[in-house]
């Protein structure tokens, strides 16, 4: 009986190109929103949730909720978690929706024409997303 060293459950060539590019992004909204959130005091005194602004000590408290939000996608595409697609799914559904309350009820807003296609535009990335998932079910970690 031989031993063989197993091949890594991860290799470079059984990743889906799709689930590297999307840890990427990721990683690089992590990088981005915490560099400015941390470095830029315009950045850090709002975020938006719901599409409603939070200022201030709300802002700051919440921000790194994002950063886990991006930190976590990041992991999970990465190690190729099969619940990562259908999760980034329902979270970009929801950027969706926040982009049409925001410009509805947000000053800086263009209506709720306007934040309607903007919504429709992300939501056709969360289908993609839940295409994605759907074709490499058997391929992925649990």
């Amino acid at each position: 009986m031989t031993l063989e060293p197993s091949a890594p459950a991860t290799s470079r060539s059984s990743r889906p190109l799709w689930m590297t590019i999307w840890a990427l992004i990721c990683a690089a909204g992590l990088v981005a929103s915490a560099s400015a959130d941390l470095f830029l005091a315009e950045s850090r005194s709002v975020e938006v949730w719901l599409g409603f602004e939070t200022r201030g000590w709300v802002a700051l408290a919440t921000a790194p909720i994002h950063w886990a939000i991006f930190g976590v996608g990041a992991w999970a595409f990465w190690t190729q978690r099969a619940w990562i697609a259908r999760w980034a799914a329902a979270y970009t559904f929801y950027v969706a929706l926040s982009y049409v309350i925001w410009s509805e009820v947000n000053p800086n807003g263009r209506g709720w024409p306007i934040g309607l296609l903007q919504a429709a535009a992300i939501s056709t990335v969360a289908i993609l997303l839940l295409r994605a998932a759907r074709g490499t079910n058997g391929s992925t970690r649990t």
